[in-house]
């Protein structure tokens, strides 16, 4: 077929081969917003997080190592996204300076928090120190990723995929590992302050 195309095009003048390609010039990159004029609340952020504060979660540190070694970030907009297939999910600035470590990594640890480790969260909380100081820590099974000390559940993931969400990117990952303590109470986060679960 392909000798045939040649012997026709010879037949009619036309070019056997490819012409060199000629250089051209990229279009313009838009700038990239975080959130557009036309998006953004009517209210007072203050107002935002007072009123969202109300919603109870969990904390985490999600963990993972780039060429440059251990990395993570304390995270509590964390939460299960499918079964099957098994996805979580979790959130992140868009001006985070771990999140390009990790995404560089491709793959991540969630270190579930227990109700004892406050002083973790806020180590990992900080912006610009070494983390790891101090931290005691293992590697995740599937993805070698910085698996905590005594923390009571943790989620081995790979990156599934990334998207936008106004000043924040919602990453999905795909579940390769887990495994959880019987026991243990979780750390809570609620109006701005550490809870313990009581029963």
């Amino acid at each position: 077929m392909a000798a045939t195309a040649v012997r026709y095009l010879r037949s009619v003048g036309a070019a056997t081969t490819a012409a060199p390609e000629t250089p051209h010039r990229a279009l313009p990159r838009p700038d990239l917003r975080a959130v557009r004029d036309d998006e953004r609340l009517p209210i007072a952020s203050a107002e935002f997080r007072r009123v969202l504060g109300h919603f109870a979660s969990g904390v985490t540190v999600v963990t993972a190592r780039d060429t440059d070694g251990p990395t993570g970030f304390a995270c509590q907009s964390f939460a299960s996204l499918s079964l099957d297939p098994p996805l979580v999910t979790f959130m992140v600035a868009r001006t985070s300076t771990t999140w390009p470590r990790i995404a560089r990594a491709g793959v991540f640890c969630v270190n579930v928090l227990g109700a004892d480790q406050g002083a973790l969260c806020r180590g990992f909380a900080v912006s610009g120190a070494d983390k790891f100081a101090g931290v005691a820590y293992g590697e995740a099974p599937a993805t070698g990723s910085p698996l905590l000390d005594s923390v009571p559940a943790w989620i081995d993931c790979r990156i599934h995929a990334v998207h936008t969400g106004g000043d924040h990117l919602i990453v999905v990952g795909l579940v390769e590992a887990l495994g959880a303590e019987e026991d243990g109470e979780p750390l809570l986060f609620h109006r701005g302050a550490f809870r313990r679960f009581s029963r």
